[in-house]
């Protein structure tokens, strides 16, 4: 005698969809903890880097490219950074003097001393700002490597570096490739806004052989710095904001122990660590 199939019938069993159901959540359970374990070494620095400089962390300057391994946060500048908030007394106070630690009648007795982490975000700012104009440039991946930011007690030090079969200059020329000059003409808005003085410093590398024996590499150096004074006076930077253009030949390599590396022939640009130089004629 044939049974009866249940009403119904047809499809998989209720256990069946349970323990699918089961099996899923297991397979994404999975995939989320491999996903947690594999860590970005890059992006962890970048975060690192980004928490010490949030907490005023100082660390010891590092050449890099202008990709930042360290990480440098992009945020507003706080102009008044102090532990203990400022209260106004409104009993006698009219108005609000920000620059003093006490408002009111006496607001002209106490002032309020800034902190000395307002020259280094300025900086960050400025590196940010360079980073960014130099990633409209659609050659800026293969030159990275040629490009070096650094802050030193001196100031915002930007570097323009030969590398081994990629040079800044034409050799023995004074001057630059085309890619060289987009460079400085995409960094002269950035440093024109800055109310630094600027320094410009030319290098070679020892053993430089010319056709010319009377032209030597402090004639390169100091010429090859001079145009670039000259390309970044074109596009905004002031005559007045340029503080030396210097030529040092071989004088101060990158590498001492390799004096002939192709890296020790560069251009530097400093950003000066100083309180921009009083106007002529102005009167305090």
């Amino acid at each position: 005698m044939a049974k009866k199939k249940a009403a119904g019938g047809g499809g998989a069993p209720e256990w069946l969809v349970t323990f699918a159901d089961l099996m899923s959540l297991l397979v994404c359970f999975f995939v989320l903890i491999i996903s947690f374990s594999i860590q970005d070494k890059q992006k962890l620095q970048v975060v690192a880097g980004s928490m010490r400089e949030a907490f005023g962390v100082k660390e010891n300057s590092r050449r890099t490219g202008i990709i930042e391994v360290e990480g440098i946060p992009i945020r507003d500048y706080m102009k008044d950074i102090s532990q203990i908030p400022q209260e106004m007394d409104s009993d006698f106070s009219t108005e609000r003097h920000d620059q003093r630690t006490k408002q009111g009648p006496e607001a002209n007795t106490y002032d309020t001393t800034k902190a000395e982490i307002e020259r280094p975000r300025q900086f960050a700012t400025a590196a940010a700002s360079l980073r960014q104009a130099w990633q409209e440039m659609p050659e800026i991946t293969e030159i990275s490597s040629n490009i070096i930011l650094e802050e030193t007690d001196e100031g915002l030090n930007i570097l323009l570096v030969d590398q081994d079969g990629r040079s800044m200059f034409r050799e023995g020329s004074k001057f630059p490739y085309e890619t060289t000059r987009r460079l400085l003409a995409k960094m002269a808005p950035v440093l024109a806004q800055m109310p630094n003085r600027v320094e410009i410093t030319g290098h070679t590398t020892a053993g430089g052989q010319s056709l010319d024996p009377s032209y030597t590499g402090w004639d390169l150096s100091s010429e090859r710095a001079n145009v670039a004074r000259q390309i970044l006076n074109e596009y905004g930077v002031p005559d007045e904001q340029f503080f030396a253009v210097v030529g040092k030949a071989d004088t101060e390599p990158m590498f001492p122990n390799d004096p002939y590396l192709a890296a020790n022939r560069r251009i530097e640009i400093l950003l000066k660590a100083e309180a921009p130089p009083i106007p002529p004629g102005h009167s305090p």
